[in-house]
């Protein structure tokens, strides 16, 4: 039975994680090899009737080509003459994975932290993780621990390193049919005590060898430890939190404990409105690489910052996934996009990491998108073309205003700064005001 009075693992939010805007998500796996979905759309905007058979999460593959009639299903079987799924593994070369060359483009980009998958849905485990035989990373495939080159590659350029864990879904450890609807993805998952033990092994040893910032579980957990007694999820908690005082829990997990909540593209939205939360998606509508996308669905520079601005002018934070190739690189259009993103951000760093209430946003108009920012000392106004706003003076000092992106005049008027913008770069102009 779930018990919900965890209320004694609660502690402050460690400073990191509350001035952290953005951070890097990495899903990299198996399927990688096929690195095929159908780019249908973002996840809270399609229906459910429609989504599974056509799953645009190249990392289900696993789980669509199951699924009878779906075109995912005939692609696998006209590809690969239904080859079995793990030779996959063995076909996963990793052979030009450089995670230095990673971890420069992920502090290129402002990442605050880094959350590389280390078991999804398909169970294949990117260390050798107890339990799991040769269906690991290291004992096949890559031959290498790649949670272990990627901790070590981000931190050596001073960047937390958190880690993703599938402890609600392991179809290597179940019979179940595929997944076709999201109420079959929590009624059809494995709640049983032993795979709760397998998975707290799991966690324990990425605890002991990584000391992760985050522990980024998915889905849910298995039923039968979601309880207080030895053993238990909340045993686990509480050795992560003794051994890590800074690290953080994201709220997959059940009903149990979690430090902040999580959105994923425009699903769980009302998540948002929690005082700590984090906005997780692709920079296409997939996290695992899809060889089908194109710029048509992989974001911009100028998508990626408008997002990002969105999501923290919310109150929340950015986790955006970047999805290898199978050989280890990272797509020329997420590079680009990475690196944009990365020079526009620049100047606002400091400013992101201030901004420390919601506001009402102001409401796009004939003159465009506009987004606001408000810091202890400052209102951050973005927009994404250029021509001329207003800002109401309430309460500000239009006598102290920077430019921090963009280029853009400003003139007092009245009560009003004009603020005129003649370029924007990358993404949009961002014009502070100090706040009195």
């Amino acid at each position: 039975m779930t018990d919900t009075t965890w209320t004694d693992l609660e502690r402050p939010l460690p400073e990191w994680f509350a001035r952290a805007k953005f951070g890097i998500f990495i899903h990299w796996g198996a399927y990688s090899v096929p690195a095929w979905a159908e780019p249908i759309g973002a996840l809270g905007e399609i229906p459910d009737d429609t989504w599974f058979a056509h799953n645009p999460y190249a990392e289900w593959y696993l789980n669509t080509i199951r699924i009878e009639g779906s075109p995912a299903q005939q692609h696998h079987r006209e590809a690969y003459s239904d080859a079995p799924y793990d030779d996959f593994l063995d076909q996963w070369g990793a052979e030009r994975f450089d995670p230095a060359d990673w971890a420069k483009l992920f502090a290129r980009a402002g990442a605050e932290y880094v959350v590389p998958t280390t078991k999804h849905h398909d169970g294949i485990t990117l260390w050798d993780a107890p339990g799991t035989g040769d269906r690991n990373t290291v004992r096949r495939g890559p031959r290498r621990d790649l949670v272990g080159d990627i901790a070590e590659a981000v931190r050596a350029e001073g960047i937390r390193f958190g880690v993703y864990y599938s402890g609600g879904l392991d179809w290597s450890v179940s019979d179940f049919p595929p997944h076709t609807s999201s109420t079959e993805v929590h009624s059809l998952r494995p709640n049983d005590a032993a795979y709760h033990y397998y998975a707290a092994a799991h966690v324990r040893d990425l605890v002991d060898r990584y000391r992760p910032d985050v522990l980024w579980n998915d889905i849910e957990w298995p039923d039968a430890g979601k309880h207080r007694a030895p053993g238990g999820l909340h045993e686990l908690f509480a050795e992560y939190f003794a051994a890590n005082p800074e690290g953080v829990v994201n709220d997959r997990w059940g009903d149990t404990f979690s430090d902040y909540a999580t959105t994923e593209y425009s699903a769980f939205g009302e998540n948002e409105t929690k005082d700590v939360w984090e906005n997780n998606r692709g920079l296409g509508y997939s996290f695992g690489f899809n060889q089908v996308e194109s710029t048509d669905e992989i974001l911009d520079t100028m998508r990626l910052a408008k997002h990002w601005v969105t999501v923290v002018a919310k109150g929340g934070r950015l986790l955006v996934n970047v999805g290898p190739t199978a050989d280890g690189r990272i797509p020329d259009l997420q590079r680009a996009t990475l690196e944009g993103f990365g020079d526009w951000k620049r100047p606002l760093v400091e400013a992101a990491a201030a901004v420390s209430e919601r506001s009402e946003q102001p409401e796009s108009d004939a003159s465009g998108w506009r987004r606001e920012w408000r810091t202890p000392t400052e209102l951050i106004t973005f927009v994404d073309a250029p021509g001329e706003f207003r800002v109401d003076g309430a309460g500000l000092d239009l006598g102290r205003v920077r430019v921090l992106s963009g280029e853009a005049s400003t003139e007092v008027d009245g009560d009003d700064l004009v603020v005129r913008v003649a370029a924007v770069h990358g993404g949009p102009a961002a014009v502070a005001v100090a706040r009195t």
